[in-house]
């Protein structure tokens, strides 16, 4: 299994589908289905019946997982997305920007 490009807490673009151009934070990641869940992109209805929780029930949207290829990280300091490239240093590999080749944190 690869590396992923993109990690929990990170701010995405998204390149295509309904939701192209806008960018988000990422909430989770699911490693084994290469798939992310975006804060306030990919929103879906789900209906939801009576709970003790929700004793009113009804509709309640959602953000779905989204493919990580459709994702391209944040340049720290252009702030325009920018693939992801990593190098080695004296505590492992780090992510860096292949635009401005800044380290991303």
């Amino acid at each position: 299994m690869s590396k992923l490009h993109i990690k929990k807490g990170d701010i995405v673009f998204v390149n295509t589908g309904v939701d192209k151009g806008k960018t988000g934070r990422v909430l989770q990641v699911l490693v084994k289905d290469n798939r992310a869940i975006v804060e306030g992109i990919n929103m879906v209805s789900k209906h939801t019946k009576p709970s003790a929780n929700n004793p009113q029930g009804g509709k309640e949207t959602k953000e779905a997982p989204i493919h990580i290829s459709n994702l391209n990280l944040i340049d720290p300091k252009s702030g325009k997305p920018t693939r992801i490239g990593r190098k080695r240093d004296e505590n492992g590999a780090v992510r860096i920007s292949k635009k401005s080749g800044e380290e991303i944190k």
